[in-house]
Order: structure tokens, then sequence, then C-alpha cells
């Protein structure tokens, strides 16, 4: 992997406690990155001074104009001399030594425009957030492809860039990342990449710890924001196909699971994906809502100024 030179790219605001864990882990790592740069929105914490003691570069963004898909692209193109652009989120952990080099090691195949990890719960987790993982993260490694998208729909275009490697020139060549999405700027770039050839590859031997124990309200704002990016991108459901069936799964794997451990709880599932599925069909309805009611239900709630 010595002649891929990559760059590290993490957002940060306030990472709080958890933010030594990671660099620590990032520390121990078998492959370092060639650069390493945060994108801080303002953190008042020891975020910043923490990053630059670990050989962070710094590059500040107002808290008001961050961007999932703009910020990242800004801090892209702060680093035109590496052929792989690494993206990493403030709150995960990389579970092994060697997550970075067996995420970066698939894009020795010259068709593989972009790459994601695997997701593990950490030991607080929930049984619906454990259930979560399993169900998006599985232990067997992908190569998709756009033959693939008959069989999996919009699971073709699934990503994270919780952790994912994307390859420069492929990034560019469709764009990079918009910069007005109010969510999934990763499933947008790979849908592009694999309708312009390029392959996404998942990597389970590239592990990371990240889970989110979030509330009933925080998890309706986010499927009502991917509502939104649904409705606004249609070519994306044009393209591979609307998520309704691969949601329909999700909810009988759940279901099954809470069945087996915990069958007294049952309905809690099947409550609050009723309320998710709710929201999300919602948001794809935005445009008929006035303005404060999109921002009160997103959980992006600056990108409505730009409406």
């Amino acid at each position: 992997m010595t002649h891929f030179r990559a760059g590290l790219i993490v957002p940060t605001l306030n990472a709080g406690a958890s933010w030594e864990t990671f660099l620590d882990a990032l520390q121990r790592q078998s492959l370092q990155p060639y650069r390493k740069l945060i994108v801080d929105s303002g953190s008042d914490d020891q975020t910043v001074e923490l990053a630059r003691q670990a050989g962070f570069e710094i590059l500040s963004v107002d808290r008001q104009d961050f961007n999932h898909g703009g910020t990242r692209q800004q801090a892209v193109e702060a680093l035109p001399d590496c052929d792989l652009v690494l993206l990493l989120t403030q709150d995960v952990v990389l579970a092994e030594q060697t997550s970075i080099e067996r995420l970066l090691q698939v894009f020795e195949q010259e068709d593989v425009g972009a790459a994601y990890g695997r997701q593990l719960p950490d030991v607080r987790a929930t049984l619906s957030e454990q259930h979560a993982r399993t169900f998006n993260y599985p232990p067997q490694s992908q190569l998709k492809s756009l033959q693939d998208r008959e069989r999996l729909g919009i699971k073709t275009v699934f990503i994270s860039n919780s952790f994912a490697a994307y390859r420069r020139i492929a990034l560019l060549a469709v764009g990079g990342f918009p910069a007005q999405l109010i969510f999934g700027e990763d499933s947008y770039v790979a849908g592009k990449m694999l309708l312009a050839q390029w392959k996404v590859a998942y990597c389970s031997d590239a592990p990371v710890f990240h889970s989110h124990n979030q509330s009933l309200p925080k998890l309706l704002s986010r499927s009502f924001d991917i509502g939104v990016f649904h409705s606004n991108q249609g070519w994306l459901l044009q393209e591979f196909r609307s998520p309704e069936g691969e949601g329909f799964r999700f909810v009988i794997s759940e279901l099954k699971l809470f069945w087996s451990e915990k069958p007294s709880l049952i309905l809690l599932p099947l409550f609050r994906n009723m309320l998710r599925f709710l929201a999300y069909r919602t948001g794809r309805l935005h445009h008929f809502f006035p303005m404060w009611f999109n921002r009160f239900f997103s959980m992006n709630r600056t990108y409505w100024r730009d409406e």
C-alpha cells in the first residue's frame, strides 16, 4: 500500500471524552495516513488542541456553514496530493490495528472507486442498535457493481462515511460531494460512481466500533431527512429502486430478533418502525409543508435556510 497516499478527514465538533480514545486507536494503526485533517465547526473543548498534538492539520468552518457534503468536499480539496481520501467521524473507534490497512487494500483493484468498513456495536448498544449494525454490516465482504442493482436494489448504493475511503480521481470524476444535500452524501457519490462503472467495496475485515442509542425523536428526525434526500434525488430511486422493500426486510429481521431475545418487548420495535416510516414518508412530501415545519422535524436544521 506504500504507493497510495491516503489523506484522513474527520469532521469534528466538541468530540468530548471519546476523542482521546479515537486518537489512541488511530495512533496504533499498522498503516498511518499520509496526511491527517480535521474540519472543525467551532469546538470549545479540547478537540482541536488534542488533534493538533496528534499531528492533524486544522481546517475551521463556521458552525452554521457545516454541510454534510460541501464541508467534506472542502476538506477533499485541501488534500490535493492524496490518492485516496479516508473519512471517519469523531465518534468511531478503530476496532483493530489493521482496520485502515485492510480498508485501503481493496483499492489495489483498479475499478474500485469507494470502500467502507464494518461497523460493530459497542458494549452499551441496545438490542435494536445491535440489530441495525448486524443487518447493515454483515460478516461477509462484498464488491458491488451496477449489475448488482437488480439483486440489491437501493442497498447497492449503501455506504457510510463514518468509515469509508474514496479514490480521489473517481470522486472528482463524478463531481465530488455535492454542496447542498441534507443527508446521504455518501450514498449520492456511491450511486454516481456505480453509474460511471466504478465498483463499491464493503470490507468486513476492516471493523470499527460505532453505534448510537438514539432517542425516538432523533430517529424520527433522521428518517425525515432521509425522506427529504430521496425526494430531492429522485434519480437515485429511479436507478436503484425505492427503499420500502429493504425497510420491510429490516423490520421483519428486527421483530424476529426481539421474539427470540425479548419477546415481552416486541411491540416496541414495531411501534418505533411504524413511526419511522411515517417520518420518512413525511420527508418525501416536504415540498408541501411550510419551512418552519420542515426545520422543526429535521435533524439538519441549518439546511433549510437555503431552501
